[in-house]
């Protein structure tokens, strides 16, 4: 995790009013905890740790081994006219082509048959392909590229062939 990364992680969890946060990417521990209600204006100094280069790190960014405590997100508004909903199978990072300046594997608008891929999931550093489970038209994507996202999560909005 670099600090670009800390940095949309923050922002995130400010703009969704997230309070508490923990997370373990394998030797890197990072736990966020705004004091008050809301956080605070500008980002706290969190540094990562690696197991092999130990760093200065405030007691308060370095957390045990523990699952991420994270609110879902709110589900985006999506016409609910015969629509199948992609949902994200786990957390990770959401990316809408295989590789920088790659085009998108789909847009709206596009057609889209059972298997096709959709998008890759980025988890752990591996790359998960997300296929479609339904032949159909791509109505709506419902992420951003490089958007964090949960298990359960919508992804894409698709009107099934009939």
């Amino acid at each position: 995790m670099n600090q670009k990364e800390l940095r949309e992680l923050i922002e995130f969890l400010k703009a969704n009013d997230i309070a508490e946060f923990e997370l373990e990417r394998g030797d890197v521990k990072v736990k966020v905890k705004w004091a008050g209600e809301h956080p605070p204006p500008s980002a706290p100094d969190i540094r990562f740790v690696h197991a092999s280069a130990p760093q200065a790190v405030p007691a308060a960014a370095v957390a045990p081994a523990a699952a991420p405590v994270v609110a879902p997100p709110p589900e985006p508004k999506v016409e609910a006219e015969d629509l199948f909903i992609v949902k994200s199978p786990i957390v990770g990072t959401f990316y809408e082509a295989p590789s920088p300046g790659a085009p998108p594997f789909v847009g709206a608008g596009d057609e889209v048959k059972a298997g096709q891929v959709l998008c890759i999931i980025e988890a752990m550093k591996l790359m998960n392909e997300i296929e479609s489970e339904v032949a159909g038209e791509v109505v709506k994507r419902l992420v951003s590229n490089g958007q964090p996202v949960e298990y359960g999560q919508p992804l894409f909005a698709i009107r099934q062939q009939k």
